[in-house]
């Protein structure tokens, strides 16, 4: 190999890397820009007393037009837990209120795993250098216990939220976890959560009432036993685990 060959493909290298950047840097551009304009166009709207203002009028479209209600709900939900906007919670509930239980429960559960993998993308990708300098001590710690644990780990975190869904979201798109496993361990992780807050909206007469009463005016005995029981299933599976793993190494 000639001394101006090598010279040559040092440069095409340089020039492809700097493409490379060049490219990461706009789509990081763009994914700020649209987290930007999604919060100052929608984040007043997904109160549940901006949504309660608008009863009527959702009612009268969704006879209008029920087929494509459930596609823009369904893209409003993975879009503001995509970009990691305020808002999965209000809209859990205004859901179960707005459509029917079953089919409510199958969109919430399809649209927050379908937000939570382009998080996931997104900082795997586009913010890795800025998500590891923020969350550099806490990664090392998911790495360890993804290594001790696997996928149960991260599905432990999803039932019980020690940590903010959205943090764990791109701080699992640094970790080695495949795509694949992040989708199915969090579609599973995440559908206990779904089925009570969606249950939670279904029994409210009105999101007006729910508005103006806020949690006590749908807390009873059904769903505070559902939220202990949420609460304390990841602990009971985990203990049961460690007994049948402790069990089949003395075997």
């Amino acid at each position: 190999m000639t001394k101006q060959s090598s010279t040559d493909e040092q440069g095409d290298s340089q020039s492809g890397s700097a493409r490379s950047w060049w490219l990461k840097g706009l789509a990081l551009c763009g994914f700020l820009a649209a987290i930007g304009v999604g919060y100052y166009f929608f984040a007043d709207q997904l109160s549940l007393k901006a949504i309660a203002e608008k009863e009527s009028a959702l009612q009268e479209y969704r006879q209008a037009h029920p087929v494509l209600v459930y596609v823009l709900a369904f893209g409003l939900y993975a879009m503001v837990t995509g970009l990691s906007l305020p808002g999965a919670v209000p809209l859990s509930l205004a859901y179960g209120w707005f459509f029917d239980l079953v089919p409510a429960i199958i969109l919430v559960s399809f649209a927050s795993t379908t937000g939570a993998t382009i998080a996931f993308l997104v900082s795997r990708y586009l913010l890795r250098d800025i998500v590891k300098s923020k969350f550099g001590e806490r990664l090392s710690t998911f790495e360890e216990s993804l290594e001790s644990e696997g996928p149960f780990y991260l599905f432990t975190l999803r039932l019980i939220p020690a940590v903010p869904f959205f943090v764990l979201n791109i701080v699992m798109g640094l970790t080695p976890i495949r795509v694949v496993t992040f989708w199915w361990v969090s579609q599973l992780g995440m559908l206990a959560g779904t089925i009570v807050y969606v249950y939670a909206g279904h029994t409210v007469p009105s999101i007006t009432e729910l508005a103006e009463q806020g949690a006590s005016g749908i807390l009873s005995r059904q769903l505070i036993i559902a939220f202990i029981v949420l609460g304390t299933f990841p602990l009971v599976v985990k203990y049961a685990m460690k007994r049948w793993k402790g069990t089949d190494a003395r075997n």
